[in-house]
Formats: C-alpha cells, sequence, structure tokens
C-alpha cells in the first residue's frame, strides 16, 4: 500500500535539453517557432482541402487527417515542453506523465495507421485505376479512419494502463523533453516484465505489420508502374505517390532511428536529437513535402492563405 501511495503522489522530472540559461532561451525561440510553423501548415492543408471542393477525394481526405493528427501529435509534447522551459520548472505530475504517454501512443499510431491508409489508397489508384472509385467509396473511407482511431486508442489504453501498476523509486528523472515511455520504465522499481510485453505486442501489432503493408503495397505499385511502357506515363504514375513516399521514408526514418541511437549507445543526448527529429521536425516538413510537388493542393493554399490574412486582419 505504501508503494502504491507512492506511485500515485510521484512527481517527474524532465531534465530536457540543457541546463544553461542563455541555451535555455535559445531552445525556447527556436521550438516555439517550429511549432508554430507545424500547426500554421497543417492547420492550412485542413482548410485548404475542406474549402475546396475538388479536394474532396480519397487521398486528401487520408491528408487532412494525417494533417490533423500531427498538429495533436506535436501538441502532446511540445507547449509542456516550451512551459517548463518559460518557468524554469521540470517537473510533470505523475497524471499528468500518465496522459502524455496516452495521448503521445494515440497520435504516433495513428500517425502509422493513416500512413499505411494513405498506402492502401495510392495502390488502388495505380493497380485498380478502373475500380478505384468503387472500392475507395467515402463509406469505407470513414471505416478506415474510424478504424484507425479505435485501433490506436485501445492500444494506447493498453500500453498506459499497465503502467498503473508499478511503483516508482525516489529518483525520478526522466532524461527527456516528454514522457518517453522507456525512459518511464527504467525508474520503476517494480517488475516490468508484463509492460515489456505490451510494448513489443504493440510494437508489432502497430507498427510492424503497417509497416509490412506499405512495403507491400508499393512493391505492387512499383510493378504496376514498371509494366507502363510510356516514360511519361510512369512518370505521372510515380508522382502520385512521391509525397507520399517521402513522407513515409522520412517517418519511418526518423522513429526507427531514435530507437536504434537509443540501442546503439547510452548518450542522452543522441537519443534527444532522434526523438525532435520524429515527433517535431517530420511533423513541421510534411504540408511543404504534399505542397511544394502538388499544383491542386498549391492552387487551394494560394485561395486560403489570403482568406485567412484577411479574416485575421478584420478581427484584429
Amino acid at each position: 500500500m505504501e508503494s502504491a501511495n507512492q506511485t500515485h503522489a510521484a512527481e517527474f522530472l524532465l531534465l530536457g535539453f540543457s541546463a544553461k540559461s542563455e541555451t535555455q532561451f535559445m531552445l525556447f525561440g527556436l521550438f516555439l517557432c517550429v511549432y508554430l510553423v507545424t500547426f500554421t501548415g497543417n492547420l492550412l492543408i485542413i482548410l485548404a482541402i475542406c474549402s475546396d471542393p475538388r479536394l474532396h477525394t480519397p487521398m486528401y481526405f487520408f491528408l487532412a487527417n494525417l494533417s490533423f493528427v500531427d498538429i495533436c501529435f506535436t501538441s502532446t509534447t511540445v507547449p509542456k515542453m516550451l512551459w517548463n522551459i518559460q518557468t524554469q520548472s521540470k517537473v510533470i505530475t505523475y497524471a499528468g506523465c500518465l496522459s502524455q504517454t496516452f495521448f503521445f501512443f494515440v497520435f504516433g499510431c495513428l500517425d502509422n495507421l493513416v500512413l499505411t491508409v494513405m498506402a492502401y489508397d495510392r495502390f488502388v489508384a495505380i493497380c485498380h485505376p478502373l475500380h478505384y472509385s468503387v472500392i475507395m467509396n467515402p463509406q469505407l473511407c470513414g471505416l478506415l479512419a474510424l478504424g484507425s482511431w479505435c485501433i490506436s486508442v485501445m492500444g494506447s489504453l493498453l500500453e498506459t494502463l499497465t503502467l498503473l501498476r508499478l511503483s516508482f523509486c525516489t529518483n525520478m528523472d526522466i532524461p527527456h523533453f516528454f514522457c518517453d515511455l522507456p525512459e518511464v520504465l527504467k525508474l520503476a522499481c517494480s517488475d516490468t516484465f508484463i509492460n515489456n510485453v505490451v510494448v513489443y505486442f504493440v510494437v508489432i501489432v502497430l507498427g510492424v505489420l503497417p509497416l509490412s503493408g506499405i512495403l507491400f503495397s508499393y512493391s505492387q505499385i512499383f510493378s504496376s508502374i514498371l509494366r507502363i511502357s510510356s516514360a511519361r506515363g510512369k512518370y505521372k504514375a510515380f508522382s502520385t505517390c512521391g509525397s507520399h513516399l517521402s513522407v513515409v521514408s522520412l517517418f519511418y526514418g526518423t522513429s526507427l532511428g531514435e530507437y536504434l541511437s537509443s540501442a546503439a549507445t547510452s548518450s542522452t543526448r543522441t537519443s534527444l536529437v532522434a526523438s525532435v527529429m520524429y515527433t517535431i521536425v517530420t511533423p513541421m516538413l510534411n504540408p511543404f513535402i504534399y505542397s511544394l510537388r502538388n499544383r491542386d493542393m498549391k492552387g487551394a493554399l494560394s485561395r486560403v492563405v489570403p482568406l485567412s490574412i484577411r479574416t485575421i486582419t478584420g478581427l484584429s
């Protein structure tokens, strides 16, 4: 009973990046700018897709979902980090740490599943173009989006609820800027075998299997593209999935890099930099990747941005 009471009263310390005040000030400005760019860029993508009827297609429907998830994914960690830097406090409550862990897994898994669904959408569009409108109907798109949410929430609940059974030691320092689950488990005094089993199970179901689906989809896509006789046709087919392939490579490359770096070295700074790449930098780059090479998206954004500026100016 005593250990349980200690667990629920515990406070963790997020050690973050640096203890130097001048460095903290620079980090605050940098991450605030990155967060605002991420939030604004993904919000503009959503507004552009919602406002332009020509973008009311399955591909852009899932892109709007991805942009919303990226906003939420970044908002799970960055505002708390900025608050801690601003107030010169490293404390996060036990409940706050559990909440952050839950939402981090929800939106991290959602990012993964939405990218998988988008790969399936590109697979149908390129490999079965004549049946695309029949297969990717609004009902299926809605079910795929809803299913991704339900699976992510259930997986995150499984991860988070198993934390409630743990008691923690007196050392509550987390060498990270958010409650990263592996770092939290290292602080536990009780046995973490069940937690580790759950982690591996969720990683396989919500990480390895979706990645396998993406790789299978693109193997079929590349096979279909190679069978196209004209070079122009090959380029047109590949251009429809080029942006998605870039985002997939960036997301999985940085997330795998984070866990490989933490496994290969004990350097906290290396792990922090890798975490920043997939939790903060990747969501910021996604809007640029999808808008710079997409003529329809650039056209929609060119109409949304001036309207947004006029609205803000009128309100002010």
